[in-house]
């Protein structure tokens, strides 16, 4: 009797094991977390009690919490699970309250790069809408965003690698008793239950608040396929973040498990408690009403203050807005404009940020420059443009219409060009190719540009970034000069102040480090950008053959061989041969060795035009054809046109290594 009763234990025993290990393989609850195998980044903490803790009311901060153990899902049966979770969002007397809370899935622990704002501690600008982040939210949020098209300041939403909600209702619960929704105030510091479901097809979502059973109708039930999203590990956890608002984040119990079935109820008798704020005593009544007639004093000079120095200032606004005076939009035409910097608009990412087309009723298809304001460099950037191109006008520039502001964070809008940069249809292998006339006509065009910055503008303008991607071209192909983020101005018979090497390698006039920018560096700069269209090929090309690697020399080697026609485009094959070798010439005059030896644009512009013939030069003049090495702070050795290939390969190496180049 005893050894049955022995052999029984044993069976009940193993089958109990078998059971806890499923248990630990499939899920895991904390009814507090006293201990738990928990990872905690940020401001997270664990408080004594058991309450963990993801954000106080300090702000700019973030905090996530992540079980350790990551879950497997690699089959399509096992893209199911289920929890069960209660939180308290409090916030401080007398404040609005902030950012939400958020259960996510991600396929990393790792999220140091997410902003702690607005995106709940989950992505960023350029991670949001992004595929690659694989990241499923249950958001509860408590701020209205139009860049997210919140449905209001208190909802629940489903987010899908993007905080943009896929499905989203205001919080609230079915009460079974009553027979009708109720309203959940998310920020009332009372604990929320929340359940969140996922059988493989369907994702159900109910709130409810604490002592109440889980309702029979969910808050959100939709049809979604989370097997493009979920990888193979994925953990599970919370995240939250402040930015300027605040809130304290709390969560006190969690139940997760692989399946519904298998989900272990939170005790709630076990839970920690939340703790509240405290209001400060109230003052006395005198105390009151001598504060509300000092307010009412102070109310009172403020307001005349303020109407004295609207009338006597009518139209000011920041100096530099005031000094450059382009039209300002708001954010919200912007964000509408480009349907939300929607990825289907977007055009390319440069040095300083992305670009996209919008739409605009008044000024139709528009180009948005958008970048982030990280310092001082930023902000140089974005007056310059606004400086250079907003006080401008010129059929061959880029129209600049105006500029929006945001908390970190520059747009500039001008004209969209239909046609892209010159240089996507030099070297994009683009059909069909651009003929001799209107690589002609773009040349033309830009250099007309220059001689008005150089001499027709009410300023000098130094561009200083003269070539072919920032040549952009509207519909007509017709050349317009942009990207003006590296142009200086000074009055007209006085010198640039200007002394610093910027530009691109293979653009930059050899005197630029020791004399600075000036109208010839411009020439230099407009000269290889014509031989870079008539040849068809950039003004460096580390991967050609040494003779062949730096464009201005390999052309005069042309010259001297009187074969001068053989470095054009072989695109342009059969075109005029007299007016391109005309041109070829005119590029090795402009990038001539010595700045006095360079043409004034306009001098230029009439040798385009056919108005004057070039001057009498050859191969072996001086200046033509010989470049040097770019050298920050020493003096500047030649590199003739029978150079070593060490010299040629230095000029290039020490060009990129003192960051000249884009």
């Amino acid at each position: 009797m005893a050894e049955a009763f022995d052999l029984i234990w044993m069976v009940i025993s193993f089958l109990l094991l078998i059971h806890l290990s499923s248990q630990q393989e499939t899920g895991f609850i904390f009814n507090g977390f006293r201990q738990g195998d928990l990872y905690l980044d940020g401001v997270a903490q664990i408080l004594p009690g058991g309450l963990l803790q993801l954000t106080n009311t300090s702000e700019q901060q973030k905090g996530h919490a992540f079980y350790r153990q990551p879950f497997e899902f690699n089959s399509s049966e096992s893209l199911s699970f289920s929890t069960h979770f209660v939180c308290a969002m409090v916030r401080e007397p007398g404040v609005t309250g902030g950012n939400g809370i958020a259960f996510f899935l991600s396929p990393s622990m790792d999220l140091s790069n997410a902003d702690a704002t607005q995106y709940l501690g989950l992505f960023n600008t350029t991670t949001n809408r992004s595929p690659s982040s694989h990241i499923f939210a249950i958001e509860l949020d408590t701020v209205e965003s139009a860049e997210f098209d919140d449905i209001n300041n208190n909802h629940v939403g489903i987010d899908v690698n993007s905080l943009t909600s896929v499905d989203s209702a205001n919080a609230s619960y079915f009460s079974d008793k009553e027979g009708l929704n109720k309203t959940i105030n998310l920020l009332s510091g009372d604990s929320i239950q929340v359940w969140v479901d996922y059988d493989g097809t369907v994702l159900n979502v109910s709130l409810a608040p604490l002592g109440v059973q889980k309702p029979s109708q969910s808050l959100l039930s939709r049809s979604i396929n989370l097997s493009e999203v979920l990888q193979e590990r994925m953990f599970v956890g919370f995240s939250a973040a402040t930015g300027q608002l605040e809130n304290n984040h709390y969560i006190l119990g969690w139940s997760f498990s692989r399946s519904k079935a298998l989900l272990q109820s939170l005790d709630i008798s076990k839970l920690p408690q939340v703790p509240r704020p405290k209001s400060k005593n109230k003052p006395p009544l005198v105390l009151i009403l001598l504060l509300i007639v000092l307010g009412i004093i102070i109310l009172v000079l403020v307001g005349g203050a303020y109407l004295y120095r609207r009338n006597k200032y009518a139209e000011v606004r920041e100096e530099w807005e005031k000094e450059y005076g382009p039209h300002r939009y708001s954010y919200k035409s912007i964000y509408k404009a480009t349907n939300g910097f929607h990825k289907d608009g977007f055009l390319g990412k440069g040095g300083f940020g992305e670009v996209y087309k919008g739409t605009l009723p008044d000024e139709g298809d528009i180009a948005v420059k958008r970048f982030s304001h990280k310092g001082e460099r930023g902000m140089k950037q974005f007056v310059a443009e606004i400086a250079s191109m907003g006080r401008l006008d010129h059929r061959n520039l880029v129209p600049l219409f105006g500029y929006c502001r945001r908390k970190g964070e520059f747009l500039l809008i001008s004209k969209y060009m239909p046609n892209g940069s010159l240089d996507q249809l030099l070297f994009d292998n683009r059909e069909p190719s651009l003929p001799w006339s209107t690589r002609l006509m773009i040349l033309k065009g830009i250099a007309s540009a220059l001689q008005y910055l150089h001499r027709e503008a009410t300023q000098v303008v130094l561009h200083r970034d003269i070539k072919a991607s920032n040549v952009m071209l509207d519909t007509d192909f017709i050349g317009k000069l942009g990207d003006f983020g590296m142009a200086r101005f000074h009055d007209h018979g006085a010198n640039p102040t200007t002394t610093g090497a910027v530009g691109t390698v293979g653009y930059m006039a050899p005197e630029l480090t020791s004399m600075g920018a000036s109208t010839k560096t411009d020439v230099y700069g407009f000269g290889a950008l014509i031989l870079e269209v008539v040849c068809g090929r950039r003004p460096v090309e580390p991967n050609l053959p040494i003779e062949k690697q730096l464009l201005v020399k390999w052309v005069c080697d042309c010259w001297k061989k009187k074969a001068l026609i053989n470095a054009r485009d072989p695109k342009l094959s059969g075109e005029m041969r007299s007016q391109i070798e005309m041109v070829l010439k005119l590029g090795l005059l402009c990038t001539n060795l010595v700045a006095e030896s360079r043409p004034e644009m306009g001098e230029v512009v009439q040798y385009l035009e056919g108005q004057v013939s070039l001057p009498d030069f050859s191969p072996d003049s001086p200046g033509i054809g010989i470049l040097t090495p770019v050298w920050l702070g020493a003096s500047s050795s030649v590199m003739s046109n029978t150079s070593s290939p060490a010299t040629e390969s230095m000029f290039v190496s020490h060009s990129i290594e003192y960051g000249v180049g884009r």
